[in-house]
């Protein structure tokens, strides 16, 4: 049946009506995605680890609010390989719905995870998110107070300012790299 509808859609992209081959790519899209979210799922539930990390990124070319849900729970995993994955593809989809979520992060028991966080964070342009964001600046972790720097930038807020200023004299080149670069972005 899904076939039949798929080759029928395809005819129709062929109609002399422009809104008709527009509303037909439209709807070609929906359905390919529908298919492809399905076998994703399949995926993520059954596959071994490598097939759950491609499932994982694959959820980022799916426009439907039914991936949250598996990338949240993603989020619970004990292996912190799926755990950075899944926060990854948040960051980048940025759904307000899954903000309170992906900030608890912030304290994950695994650097990567945290990193990532801070880095999904900074999709979302929310200035509520800077003092989170600030408080990592200030960690030993030079990967998690890059990323929060360059989330901080991303986000672009005044609020981040002066967080940021504390940081130009931090011992690492890596952090004050980024805070420098996160500066220029501030306001713009």
């Amino acid at each position: 049946m899904l076939e039949t509808r798929r080759q029928g859609l395809i005819k129709a992209l062929g109609d002399a009506d422009a809104q008709v081959r527009e509303a037909a790519a439209t709807a070609l899209e929906a359905l390919e995605s529908a298919q492809e979210l399905s076998t994703i799922l399949e995926t993520l539930a059954n596959g071994d680890r490598g097939a759950k990390v491609k499932a994982i990124f694959a959820l980022e070319r799916v426009h439907s609010p039914e991936v949250f849900p598996p990338l949240l729970a993603q989020l619970k995993n004990s292996d912190e390989d799926l755990r950075a994955a899944a926060m990854q593809i948040l960051g980048i989809k940025a759904h307000p719905k899954t903000l309170s979520t992906i900030v608890k992060h912030l304290k994950d028991p695994h650097p990567a995870v945290r990193v990532r966080t801070a880095e999904a964070l900074g999709h979302f342009h929310d200035p509520r998110l800077v003092p989170y964001l600030a408080t990592c600046l200030k960690n030993d972790d030079d990967a998690l107070a890059s990323a929060s720097a360059e989330a901080l930038g991303r986000i672009g807020a005044a609020e981040a300012e002066v967080s940021l200023l504390e940081r130009l004299d931090d011992p690492r080149p890596s952090v004050r790299l980024a805070v420098v670069t996160a500066l220029g972005k501030i306001g713009s």
